[in-house]
């Protein structure tokens, strides 16, 4: 009897300890969870401050985009319309090309009317693209300029800088302060003296 006695002591003792561990696993957990209900005042006020800035400065960010996007439209909005317009001068130009070719029709008076209706109905469609801020690109006898420019041909001419707009093969045009599209050019360059060169092709060769 008295070694179960004992025996049921000891068993008592070592569970014990595990009870107090668990106690105080429990208290220390009661006590963050009361840390993190009951914050200071001052940590809630700084807290949504925080927030409420965040808030504003998303709104702001917002109001700005919204103000430019409207901005843009209001300014731009006939871009893809006024790109597809400059078709039309550009078939207009190409119909006075073809009518002045036409040996047919060559010193006749008929040619000397229809290009006149031309250059009238020209005339009428860029005054309607000045009144809405489209305007043509003045390329010739410039620098070549990649933002307005683009070069399909290089033509020798000694009398030029080399990189000077001397012909113009399609015309550009800006809108407002962006580019509609850019002038397709011929730009100068310096001619070649074939000889000189065959020359030293020549040297080359003989060195090798």
């Amino acid at each position: 009897m008295e070694k179960e006695q004992n025996q049921n002591s000891e068993e008592t003792k070592k569970k014990e300890p595990v009870a107090e561990e668990a106690s105080e696993d429990s208290n220390k957990d009661d006590q963050k969870d009361e840390n993190i209900k009951e914050k200071n005042p001052e940590d809630k006020i700084l807290e949504l401050e925080d927030k409420l800035t965040r808030t504003f400065a998303e709104m702001e960010n917002q109001r700005r985009r919204f103000e430019k996007e409207k901005e843009e439209a209001f300014e731009y909005g006939g871009f893809a319309f006024a790109k597809e317009a400059l078709s039309l001068i550009d078939n207009l130009e190409r119909s006075k090309q073809i009518l002045q070719n036409d040996e047919s029709l060559k010193n006749s008076n008929a040619l000397q009317k229809m290009l006149e209706h031309f250059e009238i109905i020209n005339k009428d469609l860029m005054s309607i693209f000045l009144r809405n801020n489209i305007k043509p690109i003045d390329c010739l006898n410039k620098k070549l300029d990649p933002n307005l420019h683009q070069a399909m041909m290089e033509i020798e001419d000694n009398e030029k800088e080399p990189g000077t707009i001397i012909q113009e093969i399609q015309k550009g045009f800006t809108i407002k302060d962006r580019l509609l599209r850019p002038s397709l050019v011929g730009v100068s360059k310096k001619f070649e003296n074939k000889e000189k060169k065959n020359e030293q092709n020549k040297e080359n060769l003989e060195k090798k």
